[in-house]
This record gives structure tokens, sequence and C-alpha cells, in this order.
């Protein structure tokens, strides 16, 4: 009688389930920003309060009145047409039209005119003491044409399964489950990474979103681990001429030494293959894995060097208390990677792993691209001021290189 009763409440009070659903999971949106990627001691209630103000006005309210008595008036048989079976629905060729109509409205009228214009306004005065509504909507009418071509690559597939099946009680629901979903996801790629809180606080489905989400994908940043105490380290270099299956008879070389391949960066520049490896081996096989490079045979045209590795010693250098990541991305010039290092040198911050490439990039352009993992020792995750020092000071490699990507992820 009583799970009879709650399951009638969404049917019978469609609008209060609504309300109740988007500022539940817009509350929820913004409480996991803060506790899982600003990583806070002390949960801001004045701003989740204000992300939950939202969600139970435009995304359960206004939302609500667009979605159901609008869309119900402009198209009449939407109720019936969402009930309706797969192969009925592929028949009714009016209601087929009609669906893609709502799709239209939703996704090219209401949220580049309505939603996008309210949720940046939001952000502008929740995140910033003193909000700038001019410059908020000129930064919105800036990125409208990234923010909406990454709206759709997610809200299209959405917004189809949402009018095409969906009880008109349930199109509220449907949306802000599939919001926040959006939001634990980037929340989890970005955990600690207090240089995006913005992009990820609202849930909203953004151009600089949608990159988060890509370049999460592309690489999830792990901070360089130290040498293990209870193991003898090699560092094994060489270089040759290119040939099929270097890589392979390496790697099975080290591995029948009794040794492990954890560092490792294999390349083909020109003529010449070039190979840098760390090897972790139990000390009592060393000498023989050591042996055993330097004697084979079938490697001796890569001129294969090794020589032992050893931890730096305590007391030596300060203690890495936060991890940074810089990836940059621009046309290569002589010079970009001088800088860049220069710059992270004037900031105080200790390169423990760079890496360099030249790539395809947009109309046949070469692409220069750089990648530093690197560590301070006098910055906590807790120092917002000096932090926001050092994104700014980086942040003007991207004018003055004329980079097209330039991001800064923090780990802790």
């Amino acid at each position: 009688m009583a799970w009879s009763r709650l399951a009638s409440i969404p049917t019978k009070h469609p609008l209060a389930f609504g309300v109740v659903i988007s500022t539940f999971k817009t509350s929820f949106s913004d409480l996991l920003v803060q506790k899982v990627v600003e990583q806070k001691e002390e949960i801001d209630w004045k701003r989740n309060a204000a992300f939950g103000a939202f969600g139970c006005i435009y995304l359960g309210g206004v939302q609500y009145a667009i979605y159901v008595p609008l869309f119900s008036r402009l198209f009449p048989n939407a109720a019936s047409f969402a009930a309706k079976g797969i192969r009925e629905k592929m028949k009714d060729v009016k209601g087929m039209m009609a669906l893609g109509a709502q799709v239209f409205l939703d996704q090219c009228v209401h949220h580049p005119l309505m939603y996008f214009p309210a949720f940046y306004i939001t952000r502008e005065v929740v995140m910033h003491d003193e909000p700038d509504i001019k410059r908020c909507l000129t930064t919105y009418k800036s990125n409208m044409m990234e923010d909406l071509q990454a709206l759709w690559k997610v809200w299209v597939p959405a917004t189809f399964f949402n009018f095409a099946f969906m009880p008109m009680w349930g199109r509220i629901p449907w949306v802000a489950a599939t919001s926040l979903l959006w939001t634990s996801i980037l929340s989890a790629m970005r955990g600690g990474d207090v240089a995006h809180s913005e992009e990820v606080a609202g849930g909203a489905v953004t151009g600089a979103s949608m990159n988060i989400m890509k370049e999460g994908l592309d690489e999830i940043f792990t901070c360089p681990v130290d040498l293990d105490p209870d193991m003898a380290h090699i560092c094994v270099s060489a270089s040759g001429p290119d040939k099929l299956g270097w890589v392979s008879k390496v790697a099975r070389a080290v591995s029948d030494g009794g040794g492990n391949v954890t560092h490792s960066k294999m390349v083909r520049l020109g003529h010449e293959f070039i190979i840098l490896m760390h090897v972790a081996v139990p000390p009592e096989q060393h000498r023989l894995l050591v042996k055993g490079l330097n004697e084979n045979k079938a490697l001796s045209p890569l001129n294969l060097r090794t020589s032992s590795l050893t931890r730096r010693q305590t007391g030596l250098y300060d203690k890495p208390l936060l991890g940074f990541r810089i990836h940059c991305v621009g046309e290569d010039r002589p010079g970009k990677l001088a800088a860049i290092s220069e710059k992270v040198l004037s900031l105080g911050l200790s390169v423990d792993n760079i890496s360099t490439e030249l790539r395809m990039g947009k109309g046949g352009r070469r692409d220069f691209v750089v990648n530093a993992d690197c560590t301070s020792a006098f910055v906590t995750i807790n120092d917002k001021q000096k932090l926001e020092e050092i994104f700014d000071d980086l942040s003007t490699l991207k004018s003055s290189l004329k980079l097209e990507v330039l991001d800064v992820r923090v780990h802790h």
C-alpha cells in the first residue's frame, strides 16, 4: 500500500516531483565538485544553496513548463506517441516528425537562448565575489558554437530518448539523471583539479567540459612513482639503425634477465631508433641482467648502454606537496620548449617528466605538443591565492607562444 502511494507521486504530482529531483541533483552535483574536485574541508553552503535554487527554479520549474505544458500544447499527441511500442512509433510518420520538432526546439531554441544564458549567469554569481553579468554573457557569446556542439553530442541522443520514450512526468527526472551522471564522470576524471572547478560546477555540457572529458579519456594522469627501495634499478639507453622488431627483442631480453620495464620512451627519429627505459630488477639478478644485455649479439647494432640508478637521498631534496601536469599544443616553431621550461623554472616547479612530439594539426599544420609533469615543494592544495598566481603566470604562455591548447591540471 505504502509503495503504491509512493509510486503514484510522479504521475499525480509531476511538477513537484520534477522540482524535488532537479533541486537534489543540482545541489548534489555542487557538493560532488566541492568535495571531490576542489577537495574542500568545509562545504560552501551559500554557493550550494545558489546552485540548488537554480535547479529548483529553472531546471525543475522553467524546464517543466517547457517540456510538459508548452510541448503538450504544441504537440498534443506527444504523450500517446511516447507510450507506443517501437514498431508502432516507426509507422507513425506524424509522430516521428513531431519528435524531431521537439528535439529541434529544445536543442536549437531553448538551450541557446534560455538555458545557457541562465547557466552562465548563475555560475558567474556563484563563483565570483564581484559578478559581472555583461562579461559572462560576452563569454557565452564567444563560446556559443563550441558549447552547442558539445551539448548536441550528449543531449541530442538523450533528448530523442526522452521525448520518444519517457512519459510526461518522467521528462524532468530523465534530464536530471543524465546531467548528474555527466557531473559525476567529470568529477571523477578531475578529482583534485581545482584549475577546472568552474567548468565542472553546475553539470552543464559545455565546450570546456567536453574538452575535459576528451582529455580525461585520452590520458588519465598519475603522478610519477619513486624508485622501489627493495629493487635494483637500471637505465637502459640505445640507438641504432631502425629495424623491425627492436622493441620486442629488447623487452624480451629484459624480461628473460628478470627485469621489469616501468618508464620507457622508444621512438624512430629518421633512420635511427632510440630507446630510453627504466628497468627494475631484484638485486640478486642485477649483474646477470646487465651482463646479458651487454653481451646480447642480437642487440649489438643498437649500441646498448646500461647504468645503475640510485634513489634520491632523503634530506637533500624538499618533499613534493603538489603535482602539476602542463599540456601545451601549438604550431611548431623554435624556442617553444625553452620558453615553457623557463616559465616552469621561474615558478619554482621541479620537472619530473617532460615529453614532446610533433603531430599533424588542423589543415595539415605541424603542431608541437608538450606534456610536463612537475611538482612543487612550497605550494599546497589549500594555497588558493598562490595557485591562482601560478595559473595566471602559466596562462601567459598561451598568447606569447600562440598556443591552441594550454591545460594545467593539479593533483596532490
